[in-house]
């Protein structure tokens, strides 16, 4: 049922490249209405960490039926698989005329694993650039710091709003860095985020028919910039990502990789 919405393995470099992906709209309206509803009442059921996701929102669930949606299935077994484990979930409320954002933090600073979870950004109403929305930093999921660690920053060449319409659904890897804007209008704003576990080892989980695009290395050696003459650190650490996700470890962009892996043994005889 899923198979048709499955990730192609160009959208899953962009994942390797920028840390995330973004789906407009989404989620139909009335759903959105729904789920809104939810969440303004505060009714989204709740569940301990490493429960099965099947099992943690019953059937008449908007916020259930929003992730139970085939698009979204397909997203969550491209990136992690069937049967992923609910991490947490959160309800993000930003109330109206808050001119206070939220400091720059990333979430998982103590998880170094290749392996990796996802988190989900919802958003159930329109939220243009004056109500906020969570800003991201494409790039920034290799960066493993302390949460608070980043919080003197303010503003970081390329950072991404999400600013959207109602239905949208982003989708992050669990070390990307991200906080919450300012809402300057007269309506309060909701974001709904899932963080998912992996259950399975994360390794060709998308549909693969594009494996070898040849547009797959130029968008693996994305140059986000704000990060300065860093590229090509981030460039080795995408290859050893995409290797792990398409288990094979001769992979590489040009010769990035290999020239680090060379290690000769041989030892030659005094003559």
């Amino acid at each position: 049922m899923i198979d048709k919405y499955l990730l192609t393995s160009k959208q899953m470099a962009n994942f390797v490249a920028d840390g995330f992906l973004r789906f407009d709209e989404l989620v139909p309206a009335e759903l959105n209405r729904a789920a809104h509803a939810e969440m303004e009442e505060g009714r989204v059921q709740r569940q301990s960490g490493g429960t099965p996701l099947d099992e943690v929102w019953s059937a008449d669930s908007a916020i259930g039926q929003v992730f139970r949606l085939p698009e979204v299935q397909g997203i969550i077994h491209s990136l992690v698989g069937p049967n992923p484990l609910y991490d947490h979930h959160a309800v993000h409320i930003v109330g109206p005329n808050n001119s206070s954002g939220q400091i720059w933090h990333a979430d998982a600073i103590i998880d170094l694993r290749m392996h990796f979870d996802i988190q989900f950004f919802y958003f159930s109403h329109d939220t243009p650039r004056e109500m906020g929305g969570t800003m991201i930093l494409p790039g920034s999921h290799f960066r493993r710091v302390c949460e608070t660690d980043i919080a003197r920053y303010q503003n970081f060449l390329g950072q991404f709003p999400f600013n959207c319409k109602a239905g949208t659904i982003g989708v992050v890897h669990h070390g990307m860095w991200h906080c919450a804007q300012p809402n300057l209008t007269d309506r309060t704003r909701y974001m709904f985020k899932l963080r998912l576990n992996p259950t399975v080892r994360q390794m060709c989980l998308w549909n693969t028919d594009d494996i070898n695009d040849s547009s797959i290395p130029g968008i693996l050696s994305r140059n986000h910039k704000w990060y300065g003459n860093d590229v090509r650190l981030e460039i080795v650490n995408r290859i050893k990502f995409w290797r792990f996700l398409i288990g094979d470890d001769k992979f590489d962009v040009g010769y990035w990789l290999s020239r680090l892996e060379n290690l000769p043994q041989d030892v030659l005889e005094a003559a």
